[in-house]
């Protein structure tokens, strides 16, 4: 008898698990099939033309498409960060009903909806009136946010990470970059202040310095260079017009930034000291804001850390002609101009290919661990001087010298001289010798 009752037991519980996976499956999708309905129906972000928001500190920014590109133009006029305001008409077309929660509310306050806590709106193209979606509080599991449409009654869900998307501000709006500038067309940056004062110049791709030294710049801390000024954002902006520069230390700015490009020019005002950063201006825009101190600590770099720190420009692939110099020994190489992948010593005889692209391959792995600003005294009287021909119709000579230990390398193009890694030069050495 006990045995019939389990028997009746489990197939009640088994009936009952069928049921309940019948409903569910009954009420679910086929799998990829999106069954929550659009709060905006048949809407594409390239027809949204004019996007407002009233955010929860009841402050409200507007910002329209002009010339496919967007502006803010409340509360101030300026140029708009594409990106942000992308991101909101992204989500406006896609957002989702994740549930209808009251169809017909009888006090929208107890949802934060009366009045809401953020109004967002968008008109469409050839379009006056603006559609609009009311967004009020999270839920009790914050899960989720109440909101509805001014023309329904319905109150619904949407998911609560929208609340970042569309709660913004007049500054989250705004294109937040200190300077612009194309950096594609940079032609020259200039660095200046305190005991800094540094020009680079832009010949093709490469860069060099012309202030205070002539010499090679580093093409990465070049591009670094562009970088940090051009993708600094304000931190705030502090004044929309700039009525008194002296009170913020920008009438004799502790350092400027000026990038030419296209024949215009861009400079970066960096004033005094302010809470948490310094005071800013883009010479070409009214506003004041702020940045990050470490801006102006970046910008105070010295002329070493821009200079390009390898030794020879040259490499195994471009180079065509090597010639070294060791006491009254002179050797000289150079590759076949006939087609063939071959090189001959100075008598025109074949030497082995491997070990000269080996000597160009240590040769162009040799970097300036350090600079000095004068000509270390080694170099009158040098160890090894190398001369490479390369891209057809360049040539760059460095010299080497020993002190001690130690062993200085100077460009016949350059000023000072550099510290090299002893033993990494003993190896080129090493792979002259391989070629005597």
């Amino acid at each position: 008898m006990g045995g019939l009752r389990s028997t009746i037991v489990l197939l009640v519980v088994a009936g009952g698990l069928a049921g309940y996976i019948y409903f569910v499956d009954a009420d679910m999708a086929p799998a990829g099939v999106d069954t929550k309905p659009r709060v905006f129906v048949e809407l594409s972000s390239d027809d949204i033309e004019e996007i407002q928001i009233r955010n929860d500190n009841d402050v409200t920014s507007r910002a329209q498409r002009i010339d496919e590109r967007w502006q803010v133009v409340e509360p101030n006029t300026t140029e708009a960060d594409g990106g942000v305001v992308g991101t909101v008409t992204s989500n406006l077309v896609s957002l989702e009903v994740q549930r209808v929660v009251d169809e017909n509310p009888a006090d929208l306050a107890q949802y934060g909806l009366n009045p809401a806590r953020i109004d967002v709106a968008f008109r469409l193209k050839d379009q006056q009136d603006f559609q609009h979606l009311l967004v009020g509080d999270k839920t009790p599991t914050g899960a989720d946010l109440f909101a509805k449409r001014p023309d329904e009654s319905r109150v619904f869900l949407i998911s609560s990470f929208l609340d970042l998307i569309f709660n913004k501000t007049p500054f989250d709006l705004r294109d937040k970059a200190v300077l612009k500038f194309d950096r594609d067309q940079a032609e020259s940056i200039e660095v200046v202040g305190g005991s800094t004062h540094i020009q680079f110049a832009r010949n093709g791709t490469a860069w060099r310095i012309v202030t205070p030294i002539a010499a090679r710049a580093d093409y990465a801390a070049l591009e670094g260079l562009m970088t940090r000024l051009s993708s600094t954002h304000m931190q705030e902006v502090v004044e929309p017009e700039a009525d008194d520069l002296a009170a913020h230390g920008l009438d004799r700015p502790a350092m400027t930034a000026t990038v030419t490009s296209g024949g215009s020019r861009a400079t970066l005002l960096i004033g005094r000291a302010d809470v948490g950063g310094r005071f800013a201006k883009d010479a070409n825009r009214p506003e004041i804001f702020t940045v990050e101190e470490s801006l102006l600590t970046d910008l105070a770099k010295g002329v070493a850390e821009y200079r390009n720190k390898d030794l020879f420009d040259a490499r195994s692939f471009t180079a065509n002609r090597i010639e070294t110099h060791r006491g009254d020994e002179a050797l000289a190489f150079e590759k076949s101009s006939d087609g063939e992948e071959v090189w001959r010593n100075a008598a025109g005889q074949t030497v082995d290919t491997a070990k000269v692209e080996d000597l160009l391959t240590k040769l162009s792995n040799l970097r300036a661990q350090s600079f000095e600003e004068t000509t270390h005294a080694s170099l009158k009287m040098p160890a090894v001087t190398v001369t490479i021909r390369f891209d057809s119709d360049r040539t760059e000579t460095v010299t080497f010298g020993r002190s001690a230990i130690d062993v200085f390398a100077g460009r016949a193009d350059e000023p000072g001289s550099a510290r090299v890694d002893a033993m990494m030069f003993d190896e080129a050495v090493k792979a002259v010798d391989a070629l005597r």
